[in-house]
């Protein structure tokens, strides 16, 4: 429905997740349910961002 500006923000929260992800397996040696919730929110802020700053 909202052309590049939607796959743009779907694509930022997937890497955000991505990279989020990676850096608990590094630093915490696994991914655990605060760990989730955190990428939760991680990437839906990110997807907020591209929206709201795209011209």
């Amino acid at each position: 429905v909202l052309g590049a500006v939607g796959a743009s923000s779907v694509v930022v929260a997937i890497v955000s997740a991505v990279i989020v992800i990676a850096i608990a397996r590094r630093r915490l040696g696994g991914v655990t349910g605060d760990v989730l919730g955190a990428v939760i929110e991680v990437s839906a802020t990110c997807a907020l961002v591209v929206l709201a700053l795209w011209p």
